[in-house]
């Protein structure tokens, strides 16, 4: 029988990414969903044959339906801020796997709560997929597997405007202004400010010695959960530099009422999606990560450096989730609960989909 995947939010440019890179590469029927009556728009409908359902995530009722007639759930209506678990909880009500594109620490602390039942129904859900987080993760679990004992993570992102993502990215964006949070530095957790601490990373080109700053993203919860590890940084930067300064002014000047104001946010989102609109043809739209861990390597202190470059940060999350989806349906991937990707996605398969996308990974050891 034919798979059938329900992708939520499936119209905008991390859904549609997604349902590109699953209708390349399965022989699943897709269906895209969105909160109006539309249809699919003729950029879209041109990759693929793919269903429209119309969904308001607030329709119990319609999403049990549309969950219930499908094989596999992917979530990538964000931002994840605002989303409790419902989709995750119904997933798990009805037996159907599940994905998510998240990148909100608050979600995946909701996400991670229904591990128990996942395993009770047997049902796989994987979280944070994508690429950062997702691809990230892997990257993370590879290096640390090189070392003997692994004591600090760092990790770094950079994206050149606007990523190739629509508006929901920016929003993400300021959404993760809004209020220090705790990071596991010197085995502890301590509080940090957003868009703080500027450190300059060398990445691969084009994008060079580029400042990145810490950003709350759920790898910095989930990466010292999954590893005994001492430190872990997360840090992200933008593309051109301009933003960064940008964006650190704003985080560090504006009042704590404007931020957590919608309408600010809005606002927010809507100058810089425009701003980008223009950079994009300068900048590009590519992403770059960087891992790198540090420990004991043959009683050695030693250093694992991985890096990865794409030309289009929405499609390489498409192939982040689209490649984990896959192995899902296939039956390669079966673990009942709740997990983050490092936790869900051996490195001899991780290795293998990257591999089967033509993603190549840089790895050194020092």
């Amino acid at each position: 029988m034919t798979d059938r995947v329900l992708i939520i939010g499936g119209r905008g440019r991390i859904g549609s990414s997604v349902a590109k890179d699953l209708a390349a590469h399965t022989q699943a029927q897709i269906t895209l969903t969105g909160r109006d009556t539309g249809g699919i728009a003729a950029n879209t409908s041109a990759l693929m044959e793919a269903e429209y359902l119309a969904l308001d995530l607030a329709d119990k009722q319609a999403l049990r339906k549309a969950v219930a007639a499908s094989n596999l759930v992917i979530h990538t209506a964000g931002p994840f801020h605002y989303r409790d678990a419902s989709v995750i909880k119904t997933c798990i009500d009805e037996g159907v796997n599940y994905l998510d594109v998240s990148d909100s620490r608050s979600f995946t602390r909701k996400a991670l709560k229904c591990c128990d039942a996942a395993k009770t129904a047997g049902v796989t859900a994987i979280i944070n997929t994508g690429i950062f987080p997702g691809i990230s993760n892997s990257m993370v679990r590879r290096d640390v597997e090189q070392l003997d004992e692994a004591e600090r993570i760092h990790l770094s992102y950079v994206v050149g405007g606007s990523g190739g993502a629509g508006i929901t990215v920016m929003r993400t964006t300021f959404l993760g202004l809004q209020t220090p949070f705790e990071v596991w530095l010197d085995g502890k957790w301590q509080a940090v400010k957003p868009y703080s601490d500027r450190e300059t990373v060398d990445f691969p080109e084009p994008y060079r010695k580029t400042g990145v700053y810490w950003f709350d993203m759920p790898e910095s919860i989930t990466l010292p959960e999954s590893f005994p590890v001492k430190t872990v940084i997360t840090k992200f930067g933008t593309n051109p530099d301009l933003y960064n300064h940008l964006t650190w002014f704003v985080a560090h000047y504006w009042p704590d009422s404007w931020l957590k104001n919608n309408r600010v946010i809005e606002f927010l989102s809507r100058v810089s999606y425009a701003m980008t609109s223009v950079s994009n043809q300068f900048s590009g739209i590519g992403v770059a990560v960087r891992s790198e861990v540090t420990g004991i390597k043959n009683g050695q202190q030693a250093k694992v450096c991985s890096t990865v470059v794409h030309e289009n940060a929405a499609d390489a999350t498409g192939i982040g989730t689209g490649t984990i989806a896959q192995l899902i349906l296939d039956g390669k991937l079966a673990q009942p609960g709740v997990w983050p990707v490092e936790q869900a996605l051996s490195t001899d398969l991780f290795e293998q989909v990257m591999e089967s996308r033509g993603f190549k990974i840089e790895q050194e050891c020092f």
